[in-house]
């Protein structure tokens, strides 16, 4: 059975930097024969997280349940049965975009913090791989420093049980009005679909 690959996009700006490498990404895993599904968080129905931790009180590895009735639910199943994941979302002041930090603090079902215990545990063992991909107006090497983009796309694959296996930092994506990947972030993004794939 192909492997299925699923890729979360928080990029407010169509067709730029982020959509384009999540494209390439996608089209290496197809390459080498998995199932892919794109999830573009400017077209998901997400309500913000209230920190009620209803979520957070059921023991065991099965995330627990959210009181939120909106699309989330149905993401993390698509995220639960993907055999590998993509996490891209572009810096805004110095950290991912708003729309995905609203994603990532959504993803409290994945931690069993009972009342009464200090911090939370995540309730999943970071196994499966990912890729992941943020975009910033700095060069690469100074915005993987200079900002926290790439933590925060780590933990959030990290919650869902996904092992970093790969990431791309497109710096200086603000230089045009309508940014294009090098030919050496093209293949890169390629080439981390294709590791996706494989596993």
């Amino acid at each position: 059975m192909a492997r299925k690959i699923v890729a979360v996009s928080g990029s407010y700006r169509r067709g730029g930097a982020i959509d384009q490498a999540v494209a390439e990404v996608l089209a290496g895993a197809r390459e080498a024969g998995a199932e892919t599904e794109l999830v573009n968080l400017l077209d998901r129905n997400i309500d913000f997280c209230d920190n009620c931790r209803s979520c957070c009180q059921p023991p065991g590895e099965k995330r627990g349940p959210c009181v939120r009735k909106d699309e989330m639910a149905a993401i993390l199943d698509s995220i639960d049965s993907a055999d590998g994941l993509v996490l891209a979302a572009p810096v805004n002041c110095f950290n991912v975009t708003a729309i995905f930090r609203r994603f990532m603090e959504r993803m409290m079902p994945y931690a069993w913090w009972p009342w009464g215990a200090g911090a939370p545990r995540m309730r999943l063992k970071a196994r499966r791989p990912a890729a992941l991909i943020t975009s910033s107006a700095m060069p690469s090497l100074a915005g993987r420093v200079a900002t926290g983009a790439m933590r925060a796309l780590k933990g959030t694959a990290r919650a869902a049980g996904f092992r970093p296996a790969g990431s791309l930092f497109i710096g200086m994506s603000s230089m045009k009005r309508e940014p294009s990947l090098t030919a050496g972030e093209l293949k890169k993004a390629r080439s981390l679909g294709r590791r996706l794939a494989a596993g």
